[in-house]
């Protein structure tokens, strides 16, 4: 994704609330099935960190949870990180991306 496309994205995701909390067991297949869940739902979710205050840790878990729910970061703000994947389904899609021509 290229960085205009992540600014309209967090443009977007500025008004949102948390969806999915993480605790302190971190990526568990049940964070995992409520990201999945909020993403097919919404397409643009916020992630909260409630029990992670290390950087690394969250990256790292941030990460995992990209790779399982096939989501891509928009951007991370403290404990709160947004993601994005768009709804397989066409006529469910509520956002469009915008998309720059290329110059020849």
């Amino acid at each position: 994704m290229k960085g205009y496309q992540k600014k309209y994205l967090k443009g977007l995701a500025h008004t949102l609330k948390p969806t999915v909390f993480v605790g302190q067991k971190g990526a568990v297949a049940s964070v995992v099935k409520a990201l999945d869940e909020a993403l097919d739902k919404h397409e643009l979710i916020k992630v909260k960190f409630v029990e992670f205050k290390e950087k690394a840790q969250k990256e790292e878990i941030l990460a995992v949870l990209e790779q399982k729910a096939s989501a891509e970061r928009v951007g991370m703000l403290g404990h709160v990180a947004t993601l994005y994947r768009q709804q397989k389904d066409p006529e469910k899609r509520k956002i469009t991306v915008p998309v720059r021509k290329e110059w020849p």
